[in-house]
């Protein structure tokens, strides 16, 4: 395989995560014609969650919660400076609450269906040859939208909700050096707006990796600030979760390695080390890319 195609694999692999545990899109870019699809597993678990004002040591309700997923994610070369992303999750998530409390007080302990479909696209802007590095500068723009008929709106049991309801537009300037020798280093920042009382938040995301023939690995550090929004079980929360403040930093990495013929594997970690209305959860995922 050519090492363009692998760098195009290794990145759908590492992207194609819960949640986007990671932005959505990367500073590589595919060739015209070319692309990568990946079928991911994730899994993440808390039973602490950051709320307003300490972290508290056990899930309201549900004492601990697991969220697992089924992710398709694309990416297909428009140009070779324009690409398109897209992806589609199935997410299960399932509390540990205690049956009688639950029962007594018409809970369930789980929540599951098809969540959110996104799309972006990616354009490169400039690209600037140095001694034995190059320097690349994005954009990118995209929206996820509901496809699924699951609620976000039943109070406490919106704890476990697998998604706010909510219709979202995100913006990304995007910037990469790349080493010859295969180190890189991306850095990108954006704005996201969002419907249904879900706050707009401020993106940006640090990675720095790897690239090479036979591996692809990396690090990063992930972060959201919303601007605005209730905090749960604070003055003026209503029990509508989708409108409450979320920040947090979250940090991971991923390793990829071609297997034969196109396809490749990718194993990722992530977890969150601080944050604002959110649970405090690790996770892990494994990718299968086929890349053509």
């Amino acid at each position: 395989m050519k090492l363009k195609n692998i760098l195009a694999a290794a990145v759908v692999a590492s992207s194609a995560t819960i949640g986007f545990a990671q932005s959505p899109v990367s500073g590589f870019m595919s060739a015209k014609g070319k692309g990568a699809i990946a079928v991911s597993y994730s899994c993440e678990k808390y039973n602490e969650v950051y709320l307003v004002p300490s972290k508290v040591d056990a899930v309201p309700v549900f004492n601990e919660v697991v969220n697992t997923a089924v992710n398709l994610y694309a990416t297909y070369g428009i140009t070779n400076n324009l690409e398109a992303v897209v992806s589609l999750p199935y997410i299960e998530s399932k509390g540990k609450g205690q049956d009688a409390f639950l029962a007594a007080n018409g809970f369930e302990n789980k929540r599951s269906g098809v969540q959110d479909v996104s799309a972006f696209i990616k354009y490169k802007v400039f690209s600037n040859r140095m001694t034995e590095s190059t320097l690349d500068l994005l954009l990118s723009a995209g929206v996820s939208t509901p496809v699924g008929s699951y609620n976000a709106d039943e109070g406490l049991q919106s704890i476990i909700a697998i998604g706010n309801k909510s219709t979202k537009g995100t913006g990304l300037a995007i910037a990469q050096i790349k080493l010859d020798k295969g180190l890189f280093l991306t850095g990108q920042v954006g704005y996201r707006v969002a419907t249904n009382e879900v706050p707009n938040a401020l993106l940006s995301e640090i990675k720095a990796g790897y690239a090479g023939r036979k591996v692809y690995l990396d690090v990063w550090a992930a972060f959201q600030n919303s601007s605005k929004g209730t905090d749960i079980l604070q003055p003026g929360f209503n029990g509508f979760f989708p409108a409450t403040q979320v920040n947090y930093s979250r940090v991971g990495g991923n390793i990829y390695a071609p297997i034969y013929a196109g396809f490749g594997a990718n194993l990722g970690f992530n977890a969150y080390v601080a944050g604002r209305n959110l649970g405090k959860s690790t996770g892990y995922s494994a990718s299968l890319v086929y890349n053509y």
